[in-house]
């Protein structure tokens, strides 16, 4: 890579870059030297000279995304050597295993490289930029990728065009940098089979981060009455069903989820009579539900992305999630989640605390519970920390 320019923060604030935080924000910064444009690499210092590390420029909030804390400027081969410690960390946690195929390699700031996510399902790489530094250096991080997996990669997909800033998005972002395999693709995930469809499904294909949370479920299942909703893919159903429940209704408003839950409902096998799905607003299909469901699984898209809707998104998980109390039967299990990074573990928790009181029911919190291991989160950076859920015991 090359070096486009230097940068020297103001006194005191190269404290949290001490720290290894991974963001330098422009009110930060004391100077700029060079032409850097958008995307480009520079050099951070100290106010006293000292050299910090480099990381990716971008004009915005967060001016720099820091890649490298160390005082030497990165090696030719940096991405390779990020990609192999990604792999050695998942390989540490199992994966890929037997019965698991898919996973994600690069999480963000939690793998050191702050605005990439990379998921692996079964030997197709999606790859997915938040900055523009990424989407600059896609074609060398695909080169990178197909030299640590070899033969084990078939295909390297951007997909980008709705994580990207607004000004570098267009029609056209999303390619094929390496290969081309046809869609939909079988993935295997704890024996459960899976069609993902990364060109027009949401995110990268799948909700890869909700694995073991979907594998906790399983436990609670068995001859029960089981209502998922938000089910998108109908990833928690197909693991209700495979438990052994009694009955699973999915719903979800979007009719192309809908179809998408019943094709992996049919992929995996289950009997037609054991299962439907609803294409239904969730809060419509609760009213009138109560004492139907003997598990309820509550898991939303991100009410709020920024903190100014954080508010309004506090109150929809108070509605949801005193609506779904009322409707469960005595004696119950209730999975409900947030993705919402703006809204924490505590907020998260205490609105739950809301719900309960609003609902009337006697609630005991038996999991918390987060996103797995291969969406690693930095201890230098807790704000990686989004996904967060409870499994609650309604008396």
């Amino acid at each position: 890579m090359i070096i486009q320019g230097k940068i020297t923060l103001k006194k005191g604030k190269e404290h949290s870059i001490e720290r290894f935080h991974p963001w330098i924000f422009s009110g930060a910064i004391q100077t700029l030297e060079g032409a850097v444009e958008d995307g480009g690499w520079v050099e951070v210092k100290s106010y006293k000279g000292k050299v910090l590390g480099f990381g990716h420029y971008q004009n915005g909030s967060i001016a720099v995304r820091m890649l490298s804390q160390e005082a030497e400027t990165p090696s030719q081969h940096f991405w390779v050597d990020k990609l192999r410690a990604a792999v050695t960390l998942r390989a540490a946690a199992g994966l890929p295993a037997s019965s698991i195929n898919a996973f994600r390699l690069i999480h963000g700031e939690g793998d050191g490289l702050p605005g990439l996510i990379i998921d692996l399902y079964d030997g197709v790489a999606i790859m997915q930029a938040h900055s523009v530094g990424m989407h600059i250096d896609r074609h060398a991080i695909s080169a990178a990728l197909q030299q640590v997996l070899g033969e084990g990669l078939k295909t390297v997909y951007y997909k980008s065009q709705s994580t990207l800033p607004g000004k570098m998005r267009s029609a056209d972002q999303d390619e094929y940098l390496f290969g081309m395999t046809a869609v939909p693709h079988v993935i295997t995930e704890h024996g459960n089979k899976f069609f993902i469809d990364w060109e027009e499904g949401q995110k990268t294909g799948f909700f890869l981060d909700q694995r073991e949370n979907r594998k906790l479920l399983g436990d609670f299942s068995k001859g029960k009455h089981v209502l998922n909703t938000f089910c998108y893919t109908g990833g928690f159903s197909v693991y209700a069903l495979q438990a052994g429940a009694a009955l699973v209704h999915s719903v979800d408003a979007s009719e192309k989820a809908v179809a998408l839950t019943r094709k992996n409902i049919d992929l995996n096998g289950f009997n037609a009579n054991y299962h439907t799905s609803y294409a239904e607003d969730t809060f419509d299909f609760l009213k009138d539900k109560q004492g139907q469901y003997d598990v309820i699984i509550l898991d939303p898209p991100a009410f709020a992305k920024h903190r100014d809707a954080r508010h309004q998104a506090v109150k929809g998980y108070q509605r949801l999630n005193m609506e779904a109390m009322k409707a469960i039967k005595s004696n119950g299990i209730l999975f409900t989640f947030s993705c919402s990074q703006v809204v924490d573990r505590q907020l998260f928790y205490d609105t739950i605390v809301s719900a309960a009181i609003q609902a009337g029911r006697q609630i005991k919190v038996l999991y918390h519970l987060a996103q797995p291991a291969d969406h690693p989160v930095s201890i230098f950076h807790p704000e990686g920390e989004y996904l967060k859920g409870l499994v609650l015991y309604v008396a």
